[in-house]
């Protein structure tokens, strides 16, 4: 049936629209396929992000069975992948459920259901950004990140430390061991700092990492149960005459000596109590 030359630029408009529309999402979508911010944290269990991106289906099973409002879908204000779950430790951290609901809820295994104790995740790593903003190392009584931590004890200890500016006072210094850290935000969530001095970052961003080849001894040894170079014996140091080598002492020293008349005069006066007024 033939149309008419009205219908016809009618329907290339729409068809150009629509073609627009379509290209305008694939670029927003491209964007913020794999992007993420650093204050955007996965829920626990996520695969690394770009299998998680692949995997994750956007259906918000997690979000919804999440028991507390910590979980958000991502819209595209958020820069991040649209349709994705994350939250922000600042406005609410991950409450650490024993039985993981989210990870339980997801259909695909974006979040993977290995994940069995909530201790063992890694969602990122707490981190002591300013120490000149945290009041504990200014000698102010604090510790709300050691306290609400859910690990406490393990994931953040707190350090005593002489406080050198007062002279006569204890710093009681937080201290992020990163073994533990589960990257929850529990910790950054609570800070009573206006701007959070800790923060969680994405593991990546907030350590380094040496090259592979990198072996420390006494990793190794305590791995192994002994010593790595046998047998195991105290190294003989070949010193100059009068000279000593402490390791974990003094270090180099002179060796001190003494006559063989003092000798003598010590063990003589050792023997009779008298000599000394003698010598006198």
């Amino acid at each position: 049936m033939a149309i008419s030359r009205r219908e016809f630029f009618i329907n290339s408009a729409k068809l150009a629209t629509t073609s627009a529309l379509i290209a305008t999402g694939l670029i927003s979508y491209s964007k913020y396929a794999y992007a993420i911010p650093a204050t955007a944290i996965r829920p626990p269990g996520a695969l690394k992000e770009k299998e998680f991106i692949s995997a994750c289906i956007r259906c918000g099973l997690c979000v919804n069975d999440c028991p507390f409002p910590t979980l958000s879908l991502a819209t595209e204000k958020d820069n991040i992948a649209i349709g994705t779950p994350f939250f922000t430790a600042r406005k609410a951290g991950c409450e650490m459920c024993d039985d993981i609901p989210c990870v339980k809820a997801c259909p695909t295994g974006a979040l993977d259901k290995n994940l069995t104790d909530i201790n063992d995740a890694k969602m990122g790593l707490a981190r002591i950004v300013d120490t000149q903003g945290c009041i504990a190392y200014q000698g102010l009584r604090c510790e709300v990140c050691f306290n609400v931590c859910p690990i406490r004890g393990k994931a953040i200890t707190v350090e005593m430390k002489h406080n050198e500016r007062s002279g006569k006072h204890t710093l009681f210094i937080p201290v992020v061991h990163y073994d533990h850290c589960t990257g929850c935000g529990k910790c950054e969530e609570a800070c009573i700092m206006e701007e959070a001095v800790i923060k969680v970052l994405p593991v990546k961003l907030a350590m380094g990492k040496r090259q592979d080849h990198y072996r420390l001894g006494w990793e190794e040894k305590q791995k192994a149960g002994e010593s790595l170079v046998s047998p195991d014996i105290e190294h003989q140091y070949n010193l100059p005459e009068g000279k000593k080598y402490d390791l974990q002492g003094e270090g180099l020293t002179d060796v001190k000596i003494e006559s063989k008349l003092n000798n003598a005069l010590d063990k003589l006066n050792s023997f009779n109590p008298l000599f000394e007024i003698k010598r006198k």
